[in-house]
């Protein structure tokens, strides 16, 4: 019997929320050792996007982000984003920097940029390891890079890519609360077509 197209969907997209739940736990529980502090999640949001629709879901293409890129090889191959809005960005920097933040400008300095690609890369490898351990597949994520910008500009980095990778990207919209304040997160997935089938082939579609 074959398998109605509408059911496959609702298949896939149970799957996709598993690996946001999970990824989401495992980096609110990074985070909480990163800032040495408690910190609760919210249940994530999971959607499969086409790329172009990603600018507006960050809050428009000049809408100021910190963002931490990764390329992705092994079995699974393509790019990575992890996205924080910037005041989220400012206020975990201050948290893990045990500063109070009352003098927070949209500038970071040397050593505030290098504290938010540490949190930016432990959380982003808390969503890849759920991926990981759900899928039995290898992901070797290449060294991060970080960049603070408009939306629009950190999103025309993978966009280079694009041709070689597929027309969807896996956003996972993630928010974490500590003792402070709501911290509002963005992973973006991003895979080649080929690597994408094999997500979907090792858990069973």
């Amino acid at each position: 019997m074959q398998i109605k197209e509408d059911k496959i969907e609702e298949m896939e997209f149970d799957i996709l929320t598993e690996i946001g739940n999970i990824g989401a736990g495992n980096a609110t529980t990074a985070l909480a050792k990163l800032i040495n502090g408690r910190v609760d999640m919210y249940v994530p949001k999971v959607e499969l996007l086409a790329f172009k629709d990603l600018a507006e879901i960050l809050g428009g293409a000049e809408e100021l982000v910190a963002g931490i890129l990764l390329s992705l090889e092994g079995d699974i191959e393509g790019s990575m984003l992890f996205v924080l809005e910037n005041n989220a960005a400012h206020h975990l920097v201050h948290r893990l920097m045990g500063s109070d933040g009352s003098n927070v400008t949209d500038e970071f300095t040397e050593m505030e940029l290098s504290a938010l690609l540490e949190i930016g890369n432990i959380i982003a490898g808390a969503y890849l390891t759920a991926i990981s351990q759900l899928t039995n597949l290898s992901i070797i994520p290449t060294v991060p890079s970080l960049a603070v910008d408009m939306a629009g500009a950190i999103l025309s980095v993978p966009a280079i890519e694009f041709g070689k990778l597929g027309d969807k990207a896996l956003l996972i919209e993630s928010q974490f609360r500590d003792e402070e304040m709501d911290v509002c997160g963005y992973f973006i997935l991003i895979p080649t077509m080929e690597s994408y089938a094999h997500i979907l082939n090792s858990l069973g579609m």
